[in-house]
């Protein structure tokens, strides 16, 4: 971790953040000096974890479960995070549901579950943070998106649909937010070393990057720290690949 504090006085808000990489984002922004609300889907005890973890740490933190797909409950997480902890000031779009199933098989149900919880819930917490962000002064949103949705990979349509959707919503907010002093970028991870409740992706088994070993939580979140700082304000509307090399666009 950096010993600078780039980012105090900042609120972020870290959807998905209870495990894995945005718990690693968390734990990065709050190092950086910003409050952070830990936001989970059901995993209320992992994220008050995470807060307890960055509030050892002499930080600011809450926690809290929401279903962004539902419009309600988005605004109520960035209404909830404003009265919390004051401000909102970053808002990292991490949330995410990445199960695997054949084409054939893929129903609309679970066809919506994905797209409701990943470019849904991008959608719907971008929208009710905006006047925050834009009051700011120094707004960031930055959306997690993945390599599978550059390269393509088999049984995960409804997965890559959602991520590269992200993209092109990251562009089109960049030109939207820009006058308003909101930068959104987009970060892509490559295969990233997390705890799986399910079996390895598996497109994961045949590729492999040059640097010769997976990613972790922490390289990823370092690159949505330096984003959402002062040292990437001339930075939008980019997707940024951290990868290892696997992907080289």
């Amino acid at each position: 971790m950096e010993t600078t504090h780039e980012l105090a006085g900042t609120v972020a808000l870290v959807t998905g953040s209870a495990r894995n990489i945005g718990r690693a984002i968390a734990l990065a922004l709050a190092d950086a000096g910003a409050a952070v609300m830990v936001a989970a889907r059901q995993a209320l005890a992992d994220a008050q974890a995470v807060a307890a973890e960055i509030e050892r740490g002499g930080g600011r933190a809450a926690a809290m479960t929401a279903d962004i797909g539902d419009p309600d409950a988005a605004a109520a997480l960035v209404a909830a995070t404003v009265e919390r902890l004051g401000r909102l000031d970053i808002l990292v779009n991490n949330a995410s549901v990445r199960r695997e199933v054949e084409f054939a098989r893929l129903e609309y149900r679970e066809w919506r579950e994905v797209m409701a919880s990943t470019l849904d819930g991008a959608y719907l917490c971008s929208r009710a943070a905006l006047p925050h962000l834009i009051a700011s002064g120094r707004g960031a949103i930055v959306n997690i998106g993945g390599l599978s949705s550059h390269l393509g990979a088999p049984r995960r349509a409804h997965v890559i649909a959602a991520k590269a959707g992200l993209v092109g919503l990251t562009r089109a907010l960049a030109h939207d937010l820009a006058p308003h002093g909101v930068t959104v970028n987009c970060v892509a991870p490559g295969m990233i070393d997390t705890a799986r409740s399910g079996p390895e992706p598996a497109h994961h088994k045949t590729l492999a990057s040059p640097v010769g070993r997976k990613g972790r939580p922490e390289d990823i979140a370092a690159l949505v720290r330096f984003l959402c700082g002062p040292g990437a304000r001339y930075i939008t509307g980019q997707t940024i690949h951290a990868n290892g090399g696997l992907f080289m666009g």
